[in-house]
Protein backbone atom coordinates (compact mmCIF):
# COMPACT_ATOMS: atom_id res chain seq x y z
CA UNK A 1 0.00 0.00 0.00
CA UNK A 2 1.29 3.44 -0.95
CA UNK A 3 2.36 5.87 1.78
CA UNK A 4 1.75 9.34 0.36
CA UNK A 5 2.99 12.74 1.48
CA UNK A 6 1.03 15.76 0.29
CA UNK A 7 2.78 19.12 0.23
CA UNK A 8 0.29 21.92 0.89
CA UNK A 9 -2.99 22.18 2.80
CA UNK A 10 -4.86 24.42 0.41
CA UNK A 11 -8.17 23.21 -1.03
CA UNK A 12 -6.39 21.04 -3.61
CA UNK A 13 -4.15 19.33 -1.07
CA UNK A 14 -6.98 18.73 1.39
CA UNK A 15 -9.25 17.39 -1.35
CA UNK A 16 -6.49 15.04 -2.48
CA UNK A 17 -6.11 13.70 1.06
CA UNK A 18 -9.85 12.99 1.23
CA UNK A 19 -9.79 11.22 -2.13
CA UNK A 20 -6.81 9.08 -1.09
CA UNK A 21 -8.52 8.26 2.20
CA UNK A 22 -11.54 7.00 0.25
CA UNK A 23 -9.18 4.57 -1.47
CA UNK A 24 -7.62 3.43 1.80
CA UNK A 25 -4.26 5.01 0.97
CA UNK A 26 -2.26 6.29 4.01
CA UNK A 27 -1.63 10.01 3.69
CA UNK A 28 -0.01 12.88 5.56
CA UNK A 29 -0.07 16.58 4.68
CA UNK A 30 2.81 19.00 5.30
CA UNK A 31 1.92 22.70 5.34
CA UNK A 32 4.29 25.65 5.79
CA UNK A 33 1.94 28.02 7.66
CA UNK A 34 1.63 27.53 11.44
CA UNK A 35 -2.15 27.91 11.43
CA UNK A 36 -4.81 27.55 8.75
CA UNK A 37 -7.15 30.52 8.61
CA UNK A 38 -10.20 31.21 6.41
CA UNK A 39 -8.40 33.66 4.12
CA UNK A 40 -9.28 34.87 0.65
CA UNK A 41 -12.44 35.96 -1.08
CA UNK A 42 -14.87 34.20 -3.42
CA UNK A 43 -14.57 31.20 -5.70
CA UNK A 44 -17.02 29.97 -8.31
CA UNK A 45 -17.39 26.19 -8.01
CA UNK A 46 -18.52 24.89 -11.38
CA UNK A 47 -20.88 21.96 -11.83
CA UNK A 48 -18.07 19.45 -12.27
CA UNK A 49 -16.54 20.67 -9.00
CA UNK A 50 -19.83 20.25 -7.13
CA UNK A 51 -19.97 16.68 -8.45
CA UNK A 52 -16.59 15.99 -6.82
CA UNK A 53 -17.78 17.54 -3.53
CA UNK A 54 -20.82 15.28 -3.55
CA UNK A 55 -18.63 12.22 -4.13
CA UNK A 56 -16.57 12.90 -0.99
CA UNK A 57 -19.75 13.22 1.07
CA UNK A 58 -19.67 16.94 1.82
CA UNK A 59 -22.43 18.28 -0.42
CA UNK A 60 -24.91 19.13 2.34
CA UNK A 61 -22.31 21.01 4.37
CA UNK A 62 -21.09 22.77 1.24
CA UNK A 63 -24.61 23.82 0.27
CA UNK A 64 -25.16 25.30 3.73
CA UNK A 65 -22.17 27.65 3.36
CA UNK A 66 -22.52 28.57 -0.33
CA UNK A 67 -24.97 30.21 -2.74
CA UNK A 68 -26.72 28.54 -5.66
CA UNK A 69 -25.96 30.18 -9.01
CA UNK A 70 -29.10 30.69 -11.12
CA UNK A 71 -28.32 33.40 -13.69
CA UNK A 72 -25.20 34.75 -15.38
CA UNK A 73 -25.76 38.14 -17.03
CA UNK A 74 -23.39 40.21 -19.19
CA UNK A 75 -23.40 43.98 -19.54
CA UNK A 76 -21.46 46.50 -21.59
CA UNK A 77 -19.60 49.44 -20.07
CA UNK A 78 -22.82 51.44 -19.91
CA UNK A 79 -24.70 48.86 -17.88
CA UNK A 80 -26.74 47.64 -20.87
CA UNK A 81 -27.44 43.93 -21.00
CA UNK A 82 -25.95 42.04 -23.94
CA UNK A 83 -26.33 38.36 -23.02
CA UNK A 84 -27.53 36.03 -20.28
CA UNK A 85 -27.57 32.33 -19.53
CA UNK A 86 -28.74 30.02 -16.78
CA UNK A 87 -26.29 28.26 -14.47
CA UNK A 88 -25.94 24.74 -13.12
CA UNK A 89 -29.12 22.68 -12.74
CA UNK A 90 -31.12 25.67 -14.00
CA UNK A 91 -29.44 25.21 -17.39
CA UNK A 92 -29.87 21.43 -17.36
CA UNK A 93 -26.58 20.31 -15.88
CA UNK A 94 -26.42 17.29 -13.60
CA UNK A 95 -25.15 19.36 -10.67
CA UNK A 96 -25.42 22.85 -9.26
CA UNK A 97 -22.97 25.68 -9.76
CA UNK A 98 -22.31 27.39 -6.42
CA UNK A 99 -20.46 30.45 -5.11
CA UNK A 100 -18.50 30.23 -1.85
CA UNK A 101 -15.88 32.02 0.25
CA UNK A 102 -12.56 30.33 -0.45
CA UNK A 103 -11.52 30.36 3.20
CA UNK A 104 -14.79 28.80 4.34
CA UNK A 105 -14.43 26.12 1.68
CA UNK A 106 -10.86 25.35 2.74
CA UNK A 107 -11.83 25.10 6.41
CA UNK A 108 -14.68 22.71 5.58
CA UNK A 109 -12.17 20.42 3.86
CA UNK A 110 -9.69 20.82 6.73
CA UNK A 111 -12.29 19.75 9.29
CA UNK A 112 -13.17 16.72 7.17
CA UNK A 113 -9.50 15.70 6.88
CA UNK A 114 -8.96 15.91 10.65
CA UNK A 115 -12.20 14.02 11.31
CA UNK A 116 -11.56 11.23 8.81
CA UNK A 117 -7.77 10.90 8.79
CA UNK A 118 -7.10 11.88 12.40
CA UNK A 119 -5.67 14.93 14.22
CA UNK A 120 -2.09 14.10 13.15
CA UNK A 121 -2.93 13.97 9.43
CA UNK A 122 -1.81 17.58 8.89
CA UNK A 123 1.55 18.84 10.11
CA UNK A 124 1.50 22.63 10.18
CA UNK A 125 4.55 24.90 10.24
CA UNK A 126 6.62 22.45 8.18
CA UNK A 127 8.15 24.07 5.10
CA UNK A 128 9.61 21.85 2.39
CA UNK A 129 13.21 22.72 1.52
CA UNK A 130 13.80 20.02 -1.09
CA UNK A 131 13.37 16.32 -1.78
CA UNK A 132 15.51 13.33 -2.66
CA UNK A 133 14.33 9.99 -3.97
CA UNK A 134 15.50 6.48 -4.74
CA UNK A 135 13.94 3.23 -5.92
CA UNK A 136 11.97 2.71 -2.71
CA UNK A 137 10.76 6.14 -1.64
CA UNK A 138 11.20 9.88 -1.22
CA UNK A 139 12.97 11.79 1.53
CA UNK A 140 11.52 15.22 2.33
CA UNK A 141 13.78 17.76 3.98
CA UNK A 142 11.65 20.07 6.10
CA UNK A 143 12.28 23.23 8.07
CA UNK A 144 10.04 24.10 11.02
CA UNK A 145 9.07 27.55 12.24
CA UNK A 146 11.53 27.32 15.14
CA UNK A 147 14.38 26.65 12.71
CA UNK A 148 14.53 22.95 13.44
CA UNK A 149 15.34 20.74 10.45
CA UNK A 150 13.75 17.35 9.91
CA UNK A 151 13.86 14.66 7.24
CA UNK A 152 10.88 12.36 6.73
CA UNK A 153 10.41 9.38 4.47
CA UNK A 154 7.38 8.48 2.32
CA UNK A 155 6.67 6.11 -0.53
CA UNK A 156 5.63 8.94 -2.87
CA UNK A 157 4.87 12.67 -2.87
CA UNK A 158 2.04 14.75 -4.33
CA UNK A 159 3.04 18.42 -4.46
CA UNK A 160 0.10 20.80 -4.11
CA UNK A 161 2.23 23.71 -2.97
CA UNK A 162 0.75 26.39 -5.18
CA UNK A 163 1.87 29.02 -7.62
CA UNK A 164 5.34 29.30 -6.03
CA UNK A 165 5.84 25.55 -5.76
CA UNK A 166 9.18 24.45 -4.29
CA UNK A 167 8.69 21.03 -5.86
CA UNK A 168 8.01 22.42 -9.34
CA UNK A 169 11.16 24.56 -9.10
CA UNK A 170 13.26 21.49 -8.24
CA UNK A 171 11.54 19.29 -10.82
CA UNK A 172 11.96 21.87 -13.61
CA UNK A 173 15.06 23.91 -12.69
CA UNK A 174 15.38 25.36 -16.20
CA UNK A 175 11.78 26.47 -16.49
CA UNK A 176 11.38 30.00 -17.79
CA UNK A 177 10.54 32.60 -15.18
CA UNK A 178 6.83 33.52 -15.07
CA UNK A 179 6.05 36.97 -16.44
CA UNK A 180 3.46 39.65 -15.80
CA UNK A 181 0.56 39.88 -18.24
CA UNK A 182 0.10 43.62 -17.74
CA UNK A 183 -3.25 43.06 -15.98
CA UNK A 184 -3.87 43.51 -12.27
CA UNK A 185 -6.86 41.97 -10.51
CA UNK A 186 -8.53 43.76 -7.59
CA UNK A 187 -10.54 41.38 -5.40
CA UNK A 188 -12.90 42.46 -2.66
CA UNK A 189 -16.02 41.65 -0.66
CA UNK A 190 -18.92 43.88 0.38
CA UNK A 191 -21.72 43.14 2.84
CA UNK A 192 -25.10 44.31 1.55
CA UNK A 193 -28.64 43.36 0.58
CA UNK A 194 -28.92 40.73 -2.15
CA UNK A 195 -28.43 41.92 -5.71
CA UNK A 196 -31.36 41.04 -7.98
CA UNK A 197 -32.61 37.70 -6.62
CA UNK A 198 -29.40 36.95 -4.70
CA UNK A 199 -28.38 34.15 -7.11
CA UNK A 200 -26.85 36.05 -10.04
CA UNK A 201 -23.32 36.56 -11.31
CA UNK A 202 -22.82 39.86 -13.16
CA UNK A 203 -20.16 40.51 -15.82
CA UNK A 204 -19.75 44.22 -16.53
CA UNK A 205 -17.54 46.45 -18.66
CA UNK A 206 -15.52 46.99 -21.80
CA UNK A 207 -12.42 44.74 -21.42
CA UNK A 208 -10.37 47.35 -23.26
CA UNK A 209 -10.92 49.58 -20.21
CA UNK A 210 -11.79 47.30 -17.32
CA UNK A 211 -13.80 44.20 -16.43
CA UNK A 212 -15.88 43.65 -13.29
CA UNK A 213 -17.36 40.34 -12.06
CA UNK A 214 -19.80 40.29 -9.11
CA UNK A 215 -21.45 37.39 -7.30
CA UNK A 216 -22.73 36.47 -3.80
CA UNK A 217 -20.69 34.02 -1.70
CA UNK A 218 -22.64 33.72 1.58
CA UNK A 219 -26.23 34.19 2.72
CA UNK A 220 -27.04 35.76 6.11
CA UNK A 221 -23.33 36.39 6.60
CA UNK A 222 -22.40 36.18 10.29
CA UNK A 223 -26.07 36.51 11.23
CA UNK A 224 -26.47 39.95 9.63
CA UNK A 225 -29.30 38.91 7.33
CA UNK A 226 -27.24 40.29 4.42
CA UNK A 227 -25.25 38.64 1.67
CA UNK A 228 -21.48 38.78 1.38
CA UNK A 229 -20.82 39.89 -2.19
CA UNK A 230 -17.59 39.03 -3.97
CA UNK A 231 -16.37 41.37 -6.69
CA UNK A 232 -13.35 41.31 -9.00
CA UNK A 233 -12.01 44.11 -11.21
CA UNK A 234 -9.36 43.62 -13.90
CA UNK A 235 -7.42 46.57 -15.27
CA UNK A 236 -4.03 47.28 -16.79
CA UNK A 237 -1.51 48.11 -14.08
CA UNK A 238 2.06 47.94 -12.88
CA UNK A 239 3.56 44.65 -11.78
CA UNK A 240 3.34 43.70 -8.10
CA UNK A 241 4.31 40.56 -6.22
CA UNK A 242 2.41 37.33 -6.92
CA UNK A 243 0.71 37.05 -3.55
CA UNK A 244 -2.97 36.25 -2.98
CA UNK A 245 -3.03 38.28 0.28
CA UNK A 246 -1.51 41.56 -1.01
CA UNK A 247 -3.69 44.44 0.16
CA UNK A 248 -5.04 46.98 -2.31
CA UNK A 249 -7.24 50.08 -2.57
CA UNK A 250 -10.29 50.92 -4.68
CA UNK A 251 -9.17 54.51 -5.32
CA UNK A 252 -7.78 53.73 -8.77
CA UNK A 253 -10.67 51.59 -9.98
CA UNK A 254 -13.83 53.37 -8.80
CA UNK A 255 -13.58 56.07 -11.54
CA UNK A 256 -13.47 53.36 -14.23
CA UNK A 257 -17.18 52.69 -13.68
CA UNK A 258 -18.59 56.23 -14.04
CA UNK A 259 -20.68 55.17 -17.06
CA UNK A 260 -21.84 51.71 -15.90
CA UNK A 261 -25.33 52.63 -14.78
CA UNK A 262 -27.08 49.45 -13.71
CA UNK A 263 -30.63 50.25 -12.61
CA UNK A 264 -30.45 47.88 -9.64
CA UNK A 265 -26.85 48.38 -8.44
CA UNK A 266 -24.43 51.24 -7.82
CA UNK A 267 -21.11 49.63 -8.75
CA UNK A 268 -19.01 52.47 -7.35
CA UNK A 269 -20.78 52.32 -3.99
CA UNK A 270 -20.27 48.55 -3.94
CA UNK A 271 -16.53 49.15 -4.12
CA UNK A 272 -16.57 52.02 -1.62
CA UNK A 273 -18.29 49.76 0.92
CA UNK A 274 -15.70 46.98 0.61
CA UNK A 275 -14.75 45.12 3.78
CA UNK A 276 -11.42 44.02 2.26
CA UNK A 277 -9.53 44.57 -0.99
CA UNK A 278 -6.65 42.52 -2.37
CA UNK A 279 -4.37 42.95 -5.38
CA UNK A 280 -3.22 40.09 -7.55
CA UNK A 281 -1.18 40.46 -10.75
CA UNK A 282 -2.11 38.06 -13.55
CA UNK A 283 1.13 36.14 -14.07
CA UNK A 284 1.80 33.83 -17.00
CA UNK A 285 3.29 30.49 -16.03
CA UNK A 286 4.36 28.42 -19.02
CA UNK A 287 2.53 25.07 -19.30
CA UNK A 288 4.73 22.13 -18.28
CA UNK A 289 5.67 19.19 -20.50
CA UNK A 290 5.59 16.82 -17.52
CA UNK A 291 4.15 16.80 -14.00
CA UNK A 292 6.11 13.73 -12.92
CA UNK A 293 9.57 13.10 -11.48
CA UNK A 294 9.76 9.44 -10.48
CA UNK A 295 7.77 9.09 -7.26
CA UNK A 296 6.94 12.80 -7.13
CA UNK A 297 4.06 14.49 -8.96
CA UNK A 298 2.53 17.98 -9.21
CA UNK A 299 -1.16 18.81 -8.70
CA UNK A 300 -3.29 21.96 -8.81
CA UNK A 301 -1.58 25.33 -9.20
CA UNK A 302 1.82 23.69 -8.78
CA UNK A 303 1.11 21.79 -12.00
CA UNK A 304 -1.03 24.23 -13.96
CA UNK A 305 -1.16 27.74 -12.50
CA UNK A 306 -3.79 29.61 -14.48
CA UNK A 307 -5.41 33.01 -14.38
CA UNK A 308 -8.04 33.02 -11.60
CA UNK A 309 -10.92 33.36 -14.02
CA UNK A 310 -14.11 31.34 -14.19
CA UNK A 311 -13.44 29.24 -11.10
CA UNK A 312 -11.39 26.72 -13.00
CA UNK A 313 -8.25 26.84 -10.84
CA UNK A 314 -9.81 25.28 -7.74
CA UNK A 315 -12.14 23.04 -9.74
CA UNK A 316 -9.39 21.60 -11.92
CA UNK A 317 -7.33 20.88 -8.79
CA UNK A 318 -10.11 18.82 -7.27
CA UNK A 319 -10.50 16.95 -10.56
CA UNK A 320 -6.76 16.23 -10.39
CA UNK A 321 -7.30 14.83 -6.90
CA UNK A 322 -9.82 12.25 -8.06
CA UNK A 323 -7.73 11.08 -10.99
CA UNK A 324 -4.47 10.75 -9.04
CA UNK A 325 -6.26 8.77 -6.33
CA UNK A 326 -7.83 6.49 -8.93
CA UNK A 327 -4.47 5.78 -10.52
CA UNK A 328 -2.71 5.13 -7.20
CA UNK A 329 -5.44 2.62 -6.36
CA UNK A 330 -4.92 0.88 -9.71
CA UNK A 331 -1.11 0.67 -9.78
CA UNK A 332 1.34 -0.74 -7.25
CA UNK A 333 4.15 1.43 -8.58
CA UNK A 334 3.65 5.14 -7.75
CA UNK A 335 5.58 6.28 -10.82
CA UNK A 336 3.29 4.25 -13.09
CA UNK A 337 0.25 5.75 -11.35
CA UNK A 338 1.61 9.28 -11.65
CA UNK A 339 2.46 8.79 -15.31
CA UNK A 340 -1.10 7.61 -16.00
CA UNK A 341 -2.50 10.63 -14.13
CA UNK A 342 -0.22 12.93 -16.13
CA UNK A 343 -1.33 11.32 -19.39
CA UNK A 344 -5.01 11.81 -18.57
CA UNK A 345 -4.91 15.31 -17.14
CA UNK A 346 -1.99 17.39 -18.39
CA UNK A 347 -2.88 18.06 -22.03
CA UNK A 348 -6.56 19.02 -21.48
CA UNK A 349 -5.71 21.16 -18.44
CA UNK A 350 -2.91 22.95 -20.30
CA UNK A 351 -5.52 23.75 -22.95
CA UNK A 352 -7.66 25.40 -20.27
CA UNK A 353 -4.61 27.32 -18.98
CA UNK A 354 -4.07 28.83 -22.41
CA UNK A 355 -7.78 29.56 -22.87
CA UNK A 356 -7.88 31.45 -19.55
CA UNK A 357 -5.09 33.72 -20.84
CA UNK A 358 -7.62 34.88 -23.35
CA UNK A 359 -11.05 35.98 -22.28
CA UNK A 360 -13.02 32.75 -22.60
CA UNK A 361 -16.71 33.52 -22.93
CA UNK A 362 -16.05 37.02 -21.51
CA UNK A 363 -14.94 37.91 -25.05
CA UNK A 364 -18.56 38.76 -25.91
CA UNK A 365 -18.23 42.05 -24.06
CA UNK A 366 -15.13 42.95 -26.05
CA UNK A 367 -16.91 42.03 -29.28
CA UNK A 368 -19.80 44.34 -28.46
CA UNK A 369 -17.46 47.18 -27.47
CA UNK A 370 -15.49 46.89 -30.70
CA UNK A 371 -18.56 46.54 -32.91
CA UNK A 372 -20.19 49.60 -31.35
CA UNK A 373 -16.92 51.57 -31.16
CA UNK A 374 -17.37 51.81 -27.40
CA UNK A 375 -20.67 53.68 -27.59
CA UNK A 376 -23.98 52.83 -25.90
CA UNK A 377 -26.58 50.72 -27.65
CA UNK A 378 -29.36 52.89 -29.10
CA UNK A 379 -32.08 50.28 -28.69
CA UNK A 380 -32.48 46.87 -27.20
CA UNK A 381 -33.07 45.50 -30.68
CA UNK A 382 -29.63 46.75 -31.75
CA UNK A 383 -27.87 44.12 -29.67
CA UNK A 384 -29.19 41.33 -31.90
CA UNK A 385 -27.52 42.98 -34.86
CA UNK A 386 -24.30 43.66 -32.94
CA UNK A 387 -24.10 40.26 -31.20
CA UNK A 388 -26.53 37.72 -32.68
CA UNK A 389 -27.77 35.28 -30.07
CA UNK A 390 -26.65 32.28 -32.14
CA UNK A 391 -23.08 33.61 -32.32
CA UNK A 392 -22.91 34.18 -28.57
CA UNK A 393 -24.43 30.75 -27.91
CA UNK A 394 -21.67 29.09 -29.91
CA UNK A 395 -18.96 30.88 -27.91
CA UNK A 396 -20.50 29.74 -24.63
CA UNK A 397 -21.11 26.20 -25.87
CA UNK A 398 -17.47 25.82 -26.87
CA UNK A 399 -16.33 27.02 -23.45
CA UNK A 400 -18.57 24.61 -21.56
CA UNK A 401 -17.26 21.72 -23.66
CA UNK A 402 -13.67 22.80 -23.02
CA UNK A 403 -13.97 22.52 -19.24
CA UNK A 404 -16.04 19.32 -19.42
CA UNK A 405 -19.44 20.09 -17.92
CA UNK A 406 -21.89 17.23 -18.72
CA UNK A 407 -25.58 17.92 -19.14
CA UNK A 408 -28.43 15.66 -18.13
CA UNK A 409 -29.18 12.62 -20.29
CA UNK A 410 -26.04 13.11 -22.36
CA UNK A 411 -27.39 16.14 -24.20
CA UNK A 412 -24.82 17.58 -26.59
CA UNK A 413 -26.06 21.16 -26.66
CA UNK A 414 -24.71 23.46 -23.98
CA UNK A 415 -26.28 26.77 -24.92
CA UNK A 416 -29.29 28.24 -23.23
CA UNK A 417 -28.49 31.84 -23.97
CA UNK A 418 -31.17 34.46 -23.72
CA UNK A 419 -31.71 38.12 -23.05
CA UNK A 420 -33.66 38.73 -19.90
CA UNK A 421 -35.36 41.84 -21.29
CA UNK A 422 -37.03 39.62 -23.90
CA UNK A 423 -39.19 38.08 -21.19
CA UNK A 424 -39.82 41.13 -19.00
Amino acid sequence: MHDIAIIGAGPGGLFTALRLHQRGIPTRIYESVPELKPLGVGVDIKVYGVKEIEEIGLLDEFRAMSVDAVDSVFYNHFGQEIYAEKCGVHMGYLHEQRFVHRGAFQMMLYRAVLDRLGPDAVQLGARLVNYEQDDTGVTLHLEHRDGRRESVRHGAVIAVDGIKSVVRAQMHPNLAEPHYSGITMYRGTTLREPIRDGHTILHVGDPRISTMIIYPIADDFEGTGKQLINWVVEVEGEETIEDWNQLGSTDDIIPLYDTANLEFLDLQQLMRDAREVYLFPLIRHDPLDSWVDGRVVLLGDAAHAMYPRGGNGVCQAILDARVVAEQLALHDDPHTAFAAYDAERRVPVNRIVMNMRGEGYEVVRRMVAERTDGTPLDTREQIEAVLPLAEADEIFSNYHRLVGQPLRDGHETYSSGFRTWETT
